[in-house]
């Protein structure tokens, strides 16, 4: 606003230089109604920076917060995800109490879940997915939102469990056992309800087999043996 008192105060100076009428600030409806019809065309980007420039320009608003959630929403819907989380973070940090707090994590989360690589590299965008989804969960359990993040939970836990055991397994064949021993270890004691624990398990045996440990190695063929009798891995123990 003090932009615009200051632009008044020398509207009569521009217009004496032969400079054109100073347009007016929209009001929210107006940043509205253009906002919805840029969305609904599918100009998701010039539909986001409407709903952004509206919140901007009437941060003081009762529909402010709702603008930011639409500005987002639009990014994400432009695959702009960089702009979606920009969008996103603005609106948990002054408005982390509102109704929409529970629809923007989930938001923040697919958009890091829709940007998951394949199993073969680094876990990075895994990783914030699912620390996002379990912010919401443990956030809002009993958000809607918070029940469809318990799926993607699962998926992505087997998924950077997964990434793991592909690193173990590289570096068994390379003999690096120290490495392939922390990695599968990690698996027991931070995902051991994916479905990746039989396998490390298994892979367990494997390396304090090959570095002369029997006794340990032995315990973990036990422990798969127990807690899964009639896995794939356990039967291999025996072959």
């Amino acid at each position: 606003m003090k932009k615009i008192i200051i632009l008044g105060a020398f509207a009569g100076i521009l217009a004496g230089c032969g400079g054109g009428e100073i347009e007016p600030e929209k009001t929210m409806t107006e940043y509205y109604s253009a906002a919805y019809e840029k969305f609904n065309d599918g100009d998701y980007d010039a539909a986001a920076d409407l709903f952004t420039e509206a919140e901007s320009e009437h941060s003081t608003d009762a529909y402010a917060p709702d603008a930011l959630v639409m500005a987002a929403y639009s990014r994400y819907m432009d695959e702009d995800f960089s702009g979606a989380l920009i969008a996103a973070d603005r609106f948990m940090r002054f408005h982390p109490g509102h109704r929409d707090a529970p629809y923007i994590l989930y938001l923040r989360g697919m958009c890091y879940y829709r940007q998951v690589s394949d199993v073969r590299r680094e876990p990075g965008m895994s990783i914030y997915a699912l620390q996002q989804f379990e912010q919401l969960r443990e956030r809002f359990p009993n958000s809607e939102y918070a029940k469809n993040a318990e799926n993607k939970i699962t998926i992505l836990q087997n998924y950077i469990a997964g990434k793991v055991m592909y690193a173990a397994r590289n570096d068994m064949k390379r003999e690096n056992w120290t490495s392939a021993i922390t990695r599968l270890q990690s698996v027991i004691t931070t995902a051991q309800e994916t479905v990746m624990t039989p396998e490390a398990l298994y892979r367990l045996t494997q390396c304090y087999t090959a570095i002369g440990l029997p006794t340990q190695a032995a315990g973990y063929a036990d422990m798969l043996r127990k807690n899964f009798p009639d896995n794939q891995w356990t039967k291999k123990l025996d072959k």
